[in-house]
């Protein structure tokens, strides 16, 4: 079964439970803005990547505008939550000036194994030691989960985002594990995990594709 939602397309991944900052300028998004805020509207967070717009997409959820402008643009912060698969794309929901599509919801596994989460969590602390990134990791007793780090270990966005696909909790821990253990040896993803780090909590001005 599908259900109608608006969606933002943008050239990044949102994981279920992340808070998303961003600042919002295009007028079709700031209408957007506009019924999420009146209406408690959702929406999906769809990836663009090399051009095209994948499946697979988290809905977020407005939870505060932060900023309002002169200009019409704001600052907003969203949360993460259900994901769900595209299967049609609408150009113009009826009546508006954002785009929406037929989206049916996909369930990941979320209960994952305590004590992966707690090799995940020593090797990421491990990693951040080194690079000397202040960041705090939660431990894996206290309710760390893989969407925790998504960001923040040097993945590429297509790496993000095959995370993002992977319904099985264990597979989404050995995933992480894998790439850990291939770039703690060299840290060769280092400026990529400070930079990241870094950026954790930042408005992101992201300009939407046209598609």
């Amino acid at each position: 079964m599908t259900q109608k939602l608006p969606i933002f397309p943008l050239q990044l991944v949102v994981f279920p439970g992340e808070h998303l900052n961003l600042h919002i300028f295009e007028q079709r998004y700031r209408d957007l803005v506009s019924d999420a805020e009146a209406f408690g509207t959702t929406f999906c967070v769809p990836t663009v990547h090399n051009g095209g717009v994948l499946p697979i997409a988290t809905e977020v959820k407005l939870i505060e505008v932060v900023n309002r402008y002169p200009t019409g643009e704001s600052d907003i912060r969203t949360l993460g939550g259900r994901v769900f698969y595209i299967e049609d794309y609408q150009k113009l929901m009826p009546g508006k000036r954002y785009a929406g599509a037929d989206c049916r919801e996909i369930f990941p596994n979320r209960q994952e194994d305590i004590q992966l989460n707690r090799r995940i969590v020593k090797l990421t602390r491990e990693i951040y030691q080194d690079l000397n990134i202040k960041k705090v990791i939660r431990d894996a007793d206290d309710g760390f989960t893989t969407y925790d780090i998504g960001h923040y270990v040097g993945l590429k966005l297509e790496q993000e985002y095959e995370l993002l696909t992977l319904l099985d909790a264990e597979e989404r821990q050995r995933f992480l594990l894998n790439h850990l253990h291939e770039i703690h040896p060299e840290l060769k993803e280092r400026d990529s995990i400070q930079n990241r780090a870094r950026l954790n909590g930042h408005f992101k001005e992201l300009a939407p594709p046209e598609w």
